[in-house]
């Protein structure tokens, strides 16, 4: 059974019917989801009378034609009437998934006071005498903008800024939850590369940080260089960098499974777009030698024809081999396949070409790269993307931690050692009696992870402001 055709809570709803209290239709309820393919969570009973029941059903579903066939067998069971139809998504969204909450009540006149006016001038007027001491009296110390302009948006594409919204929503919702951070979505109505930096250039004095988010590549790598060069706080595109460390934090840990020193390995990765670059400048900085990368028109080298320049550097440093050809011949006796590509672009016999105890991380959403239970057949450890496999390679177990540690030190750049010491405390919370084949990277609900990952990447962002300074 491929991916695709799994259940998932993401495509939950709730059915609420009416039925015969006696007879044999209340029995028929979860044999009919499950017959359909459905998994039901809850049934639960909301009303009875002496003739009648009403009950909500709950289930998950593959996608939402499979609950629209749901709901029809539903319908179809004799005595049985469909009043209400919930996606349980779309409910979670109604009206947004965040909101500003006040610090202090205001209950009286001498709140008011203080909290507004007269009594917030006497604020304005400190930080204007002394304008450090707006990250100490202001939100700015505790604030991270997540920015985007809806070009790259999970697996949508360009779908543009008002639709891109509730991702930035989950995205300001997931830094409350995990690190006590207070974020908002910025969707710019441009995907002018000079109008983006010069809006959050404008808007950076309310921030401490600035998260770039579902930014096309390659205008992100620009916006996020040219930002760094002019913003005195730290600039951080999660697409890019927050994959890179948890990727790196894997396979870590997965070459702990199998022996192998990070040195000696043979890396082939599928993508050399934003993560898939940032992927492998990490790779390099944490000892990788060996590394070919493929796209969509095959391996990447130097003498290959038509090379985009925006690939010139990745030639350069890639690839000792001179490897050509297609992404089914360099995986061939490789140690480790990355993909943060497309669907399908691997089969099971493929990854049966690789190197004994091969490692995979096949990240394509929400449909990776290689099946995971093909590759699994072969390969001694298979990551994915995905909330339903083992080993899900998730962004949230870093950007929350990384930007607490930011803001914790006033940092005012990311360089390559904090992202290194965020991937290391990421991949030390498995412990080696934890650590198997298919536990190589913890829960994002990992009750130290975060602030793990907050206390490195402080320590890395206070000795590299002291370097600096020294130097």
């Amino acid at each position: 059974m491929g991916v695709a055709s799994t259940p998932s809570i993401s495509y939950s709803i709730t059915v609420r019917l009416e039925l015969p209290a006696g007879g044999t239709a209340i029995s028929q309820l979860t044999s009919v989801v499950e017959h359909c393919g459905g998994v039901v969570t809850a049934l639960d009973v909301t009303a009875s009378g002496h003739d009648k029941l009403r009950i909500d059903v709950t289930c998950a579903a593959i996608d939402t034609a499979h609950a629209d066939r749901i709901v029809d067998e539903l319908r179809a069971i004799e005595g049985v009437a469909v009043h209400k139809v919930s996606d349980r998504t779309f409910l979670m969204h109604l009206g947004g998934t965040i909101e500003m909450a006040a610090k202090h009540p205001i209950r009286n006149r001498d709140d008011l006071s203080m909290i507004y006016t007269p009594g917030v001038a006497r604020v304005c007027e400190a930080i204007a005498a002394n304008p450090a001491d707006v990250r100490r009296l202001t939100v700015k110390r505790n604030a991270v903008a997540v920015v985007t302009d809806g070009s790259a948006v999970l697996g949508l594409g360009n779908i543009g800024p008002a639709a891109a919204l509730p991702v930035m929503e989950g995205k300001a919702a997931l830094f409350k939850r995990f690190a006590g951070i207070d974020a908002w979505p910025l969707c710019l109505d441009t995907q002018d590369t000079d109008e983006i930096v010069r809006t959050v250039q404008l808007i950076a004095p309310v921030f401490a940080g600035i998260n770039l988010e579902d930014i096309g590549a390659p205008r992100c790598f620009e916006i996020e260089a040219r930002l760094r060069e002019i913003l005195d706080i730290p600039v951080f595109h999660d697409d890019q960098h927050g994959t890179a460390i948890v990727v790196l934090a894997a396979l870590t840990n997965a070459l702990r499974v199998v022996g192998k020193p990070i040195e000696s390995v043979r890396v082939v990765m599928s993508g050399a777009g934003a993560a898939g670059t940032a992927i492998l400048r990490l790779l390099l900085a944490a000892g990788v030698k060996d590394v070919v990368v493929a796209d969509i028109e095959g391996v990447i080298h130097k003498d290959r024809e038509n090379l985009h320049e925006s690939l010139h550097w990745l030639a350069e440093v890639t690839n000792r081999a001179d490897v050509a050809g297609s992404l089914k011949d360099a995986v061939v006796g490789a140690d480790v396949f990355i993909g943060v590509s497309a669907p399908n672009v691997l089969s099971g016999p493929d990854i049966e070409a690789m190197a004994d105890g091969a490692i995979v991380f096949a990240l394509a959403n929400p449909v990776p790269e290689v099946d995971p239970g093909e590759a699994r057949r072969y390969a001694t450890v298979v990551a994915t993307g995905r909330s339903d496999y083992p080993n899900q390679i998730n962004n949230v177990l870093a950007f929350p931690g990384v930007f607490r540690g930011l803001l914790d030190a006033s940092a005012t750049r990311v360089d390559e050692a904090l992202l290194l010491a965020a991937a290391e405390a990421v991949a030390s919370a498995v412990t080696q009696d934890e650590l198997n084949a298919n536990y190589i990277i913890p829960s994002v609900f990992h009750a130290d992870v975060h602030t793990s990952v907050a206390a490195a990447v402080r320590q890395a962002a206070e000795a590299g402001a002291a370097g600096a300074a020294d130097g």
